[in-house]
Parts: structure tokens; C-alpha cells; sequence
């Protein structure tokens, strides 16, 4: 065939330079611009598309806004009792209700981040449309909604393990570094030592697989280990005014003496059977089914999540917050098989949604509110000056049922019932909570025989009969009531009253 013949491939008249050709416009992301190079994922923050992150935000905002109840007296005992005069300081403010809410909000601002990152994380790993539905189950979990803003050692814990976890080294990883995620690693062991429990078999991993393992251990082990471990000896050195290493205190008094047992106790088989399937909640069918579709390379996080219950099934003292850091990882198996769902998917998310949204808003609204609201009318007392010549406060409920000044704030006389832990090995020993419970009209008319009684007495519906001579007595009038919960039990009741002594 001749090349410019009427038969060519050109129409004759007509040459290849003069001819205008147009490709039809390709919607693969192969030949999409680069991420932050004018594509169509938008503006970035943190390496996100900057929508993605302010709607998280936002929720987790509303979220701390939603979180109305108290969970465990850890929340204001190790965090806002200890700290609140420091914080008011630093921020030369004098009021209660920024120390209750500025850190709750930060709070829910690093778990917002978290978040992000657990996002970032699996689309790093596998795609974009894995990680929408990683991060999808994250946001509607009802236990990291009503754990993420509150001030918990745990919750600090879990989001610096998600963090810590962006830069693990996985397979087709592109955002690994020792340094880094060993560095908040070791931070989350400084804030709680327990923290390195889900990280072991990580750890384990990363060394074995490290071909340099010398290298590994001497500029990234070491150096991070001596800086992280000195830089909380100097901050125990200034408060604790002695040199001490908090870390081993810790793990000598819940494991070595196993201390905390004193707090209660549950069968080794709680987590198992309780801790773990209340948590999931109803992501617990999609989280066995993501264990087994997932690819092999997650299967250490199946194992962390294993040995981290196994680790704590070995000590009696049990609570659901301590294997919140596991969460996460369960969450992108969850993911997984919302991904792999051919048929039902909607009414998988629907039912998803559905049945975590009435846990979370019954446990963050309803359940458990009575410790913070009985507080708000200790506020009361402290906002009319005059009442805080005379008026004084007895909390007759088991020891840190309410948070204490960090929720008043003011120089108004409060008491509680204590219940410090036994160091000495008395098996018959007793607390002040115990021996009040045991036998409380006979306490109170021997405690303050012949002494100055309280202006306001705080306890649980359930003491109200037993104790109703002394009030009486003593001319004691019922102020107010405040609804705690729907399932009162032992010494919990489930309305919380406020008794006040009529001035003569």
C-alpha cells in the first residue's frame, strides 16, 4: 500500500503533522495529578484531604459534648484532682468549667487525629475504599465513642498506639520509621507502662525481620529508650522531690504484689467471655469475619489482639478500658469484611450504625450521670460566698464514686469515705468505705458524737431507710434528687440524694 495513497491510513489531503488528534480523557487515578499537585482529593491537612479531617474533628467536638457521665474514677483521680491548680496556672484563668472541659476537648481533638491516621494507615496499605470502611467502623464503635474524650490514661494509651502504628514498618508500608513509632511508643509506656503490652509481638516482629539488626538496636532502641525514660525521671524528680522510677512502682503493685486485686477481681476467662465481645459490641460478627478474609500480612494484628487479652486474662483486677488499645486493631478487620461483603452491605452498615448509636447515647447521656451532676450542685455552694463561711460536704458513697475539687474549685470543706489499699498483707484488713457500709447508722452516730456535723450529706438512694433516724435527729432535709442509673446494685443506687441541715 502506498503511503499517501487514497487507501493509506491518512485521508488523501491530509497529513499526520497537520491533523489535530484527541485522546479521550482517562478517569483512572494512574493518570491523576499527584496528591497536593492540584488533584481531585482536595487540600491536605496532616496528609489528609482537609474535609476528611474537620468533619472528624467536629464529630469528636460533638462527641465530648454528648459524654455527659461518668466511667471510672481513674478519669478525674489520676488526671484533674492531680493537676487542676497547675492547669488554671498555666492558663491564668480561675474557672471550673474550663478545668472540666479545655481537656476533655484536647482530648477529643488527638483522638479526632487518631482517627485520621487509622484512616491514613489502611489506605497507605490497601486503598482508599478499605480505609473508608476502617474508618467508618472506628466512628461508630459505641465504646470509643464514650471513651475517646474522656481524660483516661487508656485513651491516651490507644491514640498514641494508633499513632505509634502509622509508622510501624508493615509490608508496602510507605509511611514507616523506627525512630518514630518507637518513640511514641515508649511515650505511651511513660504515661502508662501497660502500654507496651500490645506492642510486644510488633516489636518482636520488627527486630526479627530487621536485616540490621544491630543498627536497630543501637540508633534506634537505645537512644529512644535513654531519652524518653530520662525525660520522665526528671519530670518525677521535680514533683515527687526524690528520684523515682514510677514504671517499676507500677508493675510492682499491679503485678508483682497484684494490688489490684483490691478494686475487685474476675475470672480468668472475663475478657474472653465479657470484655471483649461488650466492647465490639455488634462489630463482633464483622470482626471474625475480617480475621479470616483479611490478607496474611494482618495477622499480626489478630495476634496482638490475642496476646493482649491473654496477657491481661492472667491478672485478676479486670476492666473493659483496659483493652481499649486493641480496639483499633480489631477495627480493621471490620473494615476488611465490610469491604468483602458482596450483597447486604447496606443493611450491614445500617445495622452497624443503628446498634451503636443507642448504646453510646444511653451510656454517654443517661447511664451513670449522677457523680458529675450531684457535683454541680456542690458548685452552688461556692458561687454564693457567704455559704462558704459555714457550709462543709460529706460524701457518704464507696471512695471516688465523684470526682472532688476539680468539679468545685473552690475553698469549700469536703470529705469522702477513703479506701487506701492495704500494703501491709492484713487479709481482715478494712477501709473506711467498708467499715461505714457494714454498719452505717452505728458509724455516723459514733463518728460524729459529740462532733460538727456536715451541712450537706451526699449518698445513694439506697442508704436513704437505714440512715433516716440520724437525718431526722439531726434535722436533715432532702434538697435535691439526681437520677444516676438504671441498674443499681450493692452500694450503687440508682438516684443520688443531697441531704442539708436546717440552720437554727
Amino acid at each position: 500500500m502506498r503511503a499517501g495513497g487514497g487507501g493509506g491510513f491518512f485521508p488523501r489531503g491530509r497529513t499526520r503533522s497537520a491533523d489535530t488528534v484527541r485522546l479521550r480523557k482517562r478517569k483512572s487515578a494512574l493518570y491523576g495529578a499527584a496528591p497536593g499537585a492540584g488533584g481531585e482529593r482536595g487540600p491536605d491537612l496532616i496528609g489528609e484531604n482537609i474535609y476528611l479531617v474537620l468533619f472528624t474533628i467536629t464529630l469528636r467536638v460533638l462527641n465530648c459534648f454528648l459524654v455527659q457521665t461518668s466511667f471510672v474514677p481513674d478519669e478525674y483521680w489520676q488526671s484533674l484532682e492531680v493537676a487542676h491548680h497547675m492547669f488554671l496556672q498555666l492558663l491564668a484563668k480561675d474557672d471550673v468549667q474550663l478545668l472540666i472541659w479545655i481537656p476533655r476537648l484536647v482530648q477529643a481533638l488527638l483522638s479526632a487525629l487518631a482517627d485520621v491516621k487509622l484512616y491514613s494507615l489502611v489506605r497507605h496499605l490497601e486503598t482508599a475504599e478499605t480505609a473508608k470502611w476502617v474508618y467508618l467502623c472506628q466512628l461508630c464503635s459505641w465504646f470509643t465513642w464514650y471513651c475517646c474524650t474522656r481524660t483516661l490514661t487508656n485513651t491516651m494509651e490507644t491514640v498514641l498506639t494508633i499513632f505509634a502504628l502509622f509508622y510501624y514498618p508493615m509490608e508496602g508500608s510507605k509511611t514507616k520509621s523506627s525512630c518514630k513509632y518507637l518513640t511514641l511508643v515508649t511515650l505511651a509506656f511513660i504515661i502508662r507502662p501497660t502500654a507496651v503490652i500490645p506492642w510486644i509481638p510488633l516489636v518482636l516482629r520488627h527486630f526479627w525481620q530487621e536485616q540490621k539488626k544491630a543498627d536497630l538496636v543501637l540508633y534506634s532502641y537505645i537512644p529512644v529508650g535513654l531519652v524518653i525514660l530520662g525525660i520522665s525521671l526528671i519530670i518525677d524528680r521535680v514533683f515527687f522531690g526524690e528520684w523515682i522510677l514510677v514504671q517499676l512502682k507500677f508493675l510492682k503493685f499491679n503485678v508483682l504484689q497484684n494490688l489490684g486485686t483490691f478494686y475487685g477481681s474476675h475470672p480468668w476467662h472475663w475478657y474472653l467471655t465479657q470484655g471483649l465481645p461488650v466492647i465490639l459490641g455488634t462489630h463482633l460478627p464483622f470482626f471474625i469475619h475480617g480475621c479470616i478474609q483479611a490478607p496474611k500480612r494482618y495477622r499480626i494484628f489478630l495476634v496482638v489482639v490475642v496476646w493482649t487479652v491473654l496477657v491481661y486474662s492472667m491478672l485478676s483486677h479486670k476492666e473493659f478500658r483496659f483493652i481499649y488499645p486493641i480496639l483499633p486493631f480489631c477495627m480493621v478487620f471490620c473494615g476488611y469484611s465490610l469491604k468483602q461483603l458482596k450483597t447486604w452491605k447496606k443493611s450491614a452498615i445500617t445495622f452497624l450504625l443503628l446498634s451503636n448509636l443507642l448504646p453510646a447515647l444511653y451510656t454517654g447521656l443517661i447511664h451513670q450521670r449522677g457523680s458529675l451532676d450531684v457535683m454541680m450542685h456542690m458548685q452552688q455552694l461556692c458561687n454564693n460566698s457567704s455559704n462558704q463561711s459555714w457550709a462543709s460536704v460529706f460524701i457518704m458513697m464507696p471512695c471516688h464514686s465523684t470526682p472532688f475539687y476539680s468539679h468545685v474549685h473552690c475553698p469549700l470543706p469536703m470529705r469522702f469515705l477513703r479506701c487506701p489499699p492495704d500494703l501491709t498483707g492484713n487479709e481482715s484488713y478494712l477501709d473506711e468505705a467498708d467499715i461505714f457500709y457494714s454498719k452505717p447508722l452505728k458509724w455516723l452516730n459514733e463518728e460524729f458524737y459529740n462532733g460538727t456535723l456536715p451541712t450537706h450529706l451526699v449518698f445513694f438512694s439506697v442508704l436513704e431507710q437505714e440512715i433516716s433516724s440520724f437525718l431526722a435527729l439531726n434535722g436533715y432535709e432532702k434538697t435535691a434528687t439526681v437520677f444516676h442509673t438504671h441498674m443499681p446494685q450493692g452500694r450503687i443506687g440508682s438516684h443520688i440524694y443531697v441531704y442539708a441541715r436546717r440552720v437554727k
